[in-house]
């Protein structure tokens, strides 16, 4: 259960959050809005990225901004642009980091790599230099780092922007096939209609929260298309 109890939250002078109240128990949850409506902010809260001015954020009741060493293993973040991610020569060893403070054999950190690779599509890859591979390719690395280390909740914040056609659906699909609860920030709505739930935020409010069917019409007045 992710919790937003009366968070709010400013840049500067520029307030980007304005007293939000949510509970998030459901399997797949999406934030959109226009540039700037906090959505990212909000999200960036759930694993402590970003601490609220006021109110308090909860994940199964425990805070983030209090203890977010705990918070973070079980949530997991996937950042827009793979590449601030990648931090090893080669897809296995990046994963395989991922694991670095688990007290894991080398052997066994490797092996655990391999298999979420392969798992998510990557099989094969465990020596291929990380940065060379395709954006698509890269975000499932991303997404392998994350995953290895089996958190309960998946935070994306724009994962498919930077992706093609073909590399969005295949990311949406291994998204869909996860046990995680996945909350996940996007303008591309056509990843949304098999999400639980649709929260709409415009100028740091949460103006709809429902089905995608009935809360992706009210943003899609907002932007004027």
């Amino acid at each position: 259960m992710i919790e937003f109890e009366g968070v709010a939250h400013s840049y500067g002078a520029r307030p980007v959050l304005h007293e939000v109240d949510l509970r998030l128990p459901e399997r797949r949850v999406a934030f959109v809005g226009a540039n700037g409506s906090g959505k990212s902010t909000l999200a960036r809260m759930i694993n402590g990225l970003v601490h609220p001015e006021r109110g308090r954020v909860l994940v199964d009741g425990v805070d983030p901004a209090r203890d977010g060493r705990a918070v973070r293993k079980r949530v997991g973040f996937v950042f827009t642009d793979p590449d601030s991610q990648i931090v090893m020569p080669t897809a296995g060893e990046d994963v395989a980091f991922s694991l670095r403070r688990q007290g894991l054999p080398k052997a066994e950190r490797a092996r655990r790599a391999a298999e979420t690779l392969a798992r998510h599509g990557l099989a094969g890859y465990e020596d291929h230099p990380a940065h060379q591979l395709s954006g698509g390719q890269k975000q499932l690395l991303a997404l392998c780092s994350m995953l290895v280390l089996e958190p309960d909740v998946l935070v994306c914040d724009e994962p498919t922007t930077l992706l093609d056609l073909r590399n969005k659906r295949h990311f949406a699909e291994v998204l869909g096939g996860l046990r995680q609860q996945v909350v996940m920030v996007t303008h591309d709505l056509e990843l949304l209609h098999d999400f639980d739930r649709v929260v709409v935020l415009d100028e740091g409010r949460v103006v709809a929260d429902d089905v995608p069917a009935a809360a992706l019409p009210r943003y899609r007045e907002l932007i004027g298309v």
